[in-house]
């Protein structure tokens, strides 16, 4: 009982990034609830990480592994953040600064609002995942640090202690001002897309497909200065 708003939050947080349709909160609320009791009963306290770390992390792979279950992004929706981050990386190339929604829509040949829901399909998109690690990272190195920050999904934290830093901290730097607030507010102040919204009085839709548009952003620039 004394987890259970934890529980909520992640669930909130995750489900933000999914389709609606698919994220049914109720059902996710169950998987986190299962995902805390393992935590609880899988939690060694001669680690040194606090519970409540130890708990997030399990809670979220708990919900992210019902999500991947259930297979919902289609083949092909796996493969429009690549399509976006290719035309933003030409129109880089072509202009000399980040692209505008507008022009990259144009250079995708579709509409604004064809391009909107792109970024919708696209919402789930990221920097780093915890599955990019080795699967026995998390429990051979437990640390309060590595779990607290993968557990969060910022990549900007755990980044910072390698050779990446700069390279993402410029790569941020070169990023629209609202998109660069987006990702403060929710990797820093950790807000939900719907308080994001509230916030910068736009809707949670809005919200989300800045959050993707400044990932494919970011995901290309570092690979383009690395």
């Amino acid at each position: 009982m004394k987890y259970a708003p934890l529980v909520k939050n992640i669930v909130e947080r995750v489900a933000s990034k999914v389709p609606q349709h698919v994220a049914d909160r109720q059902d996710l609320m169950h998987v986190g609830i299962i995902g805390l009791i393992s935590a609880l009963e899988k939690f060694d306290k001669s680690r040194n990480v606090q519970f409540e770390t130890y708990a997030r992390f399990r809670i979220r792979g708990a919900v992210l592994d019902e999500l991947r279950a259930r297979d919902w992004q289609p083949r092909s929706a796996r493969n429009k953040d690549a399509k976006i981050e290719k035309a933003i990386f030409e129109l880089r190339k072509l202009l000399g600064r980040q692209p505008q929604e507008e022009e990259i829509a144009n250079h995708l040949g579709m509409p604004l609002e064809e391009y909107y829901q792109l970024l919708d399909e696209a919402c789930g998109v990221s920097l780093l995942k915890s599955e990019d690690l080795p699967p026995d990272y998390c429990e051979k190195y437990g640390s309060y640090d590595v779990l607290e920050r993968i557990d969060q999904g910022n990549p900007f934290v755990l980044l910072t202690k390698n050779e990446l830093k700069n390279t993402l901290k410029r790569a941020i730097e070169m990023l629209p001002e609202k998109e660069k607030v987006v990702l403060s507010l929710y990797y820093y102040e950790e807000l939900t897309m719907k308080e994001i919204g509230l916030v910068l009085r736009l809707t949670e839709s809005r919200v989300c497909q800045l959050h993707s548009q400044a990932i494919v952003r970011l995901r290309g620039r570092v690979r383009e200065l690395r």
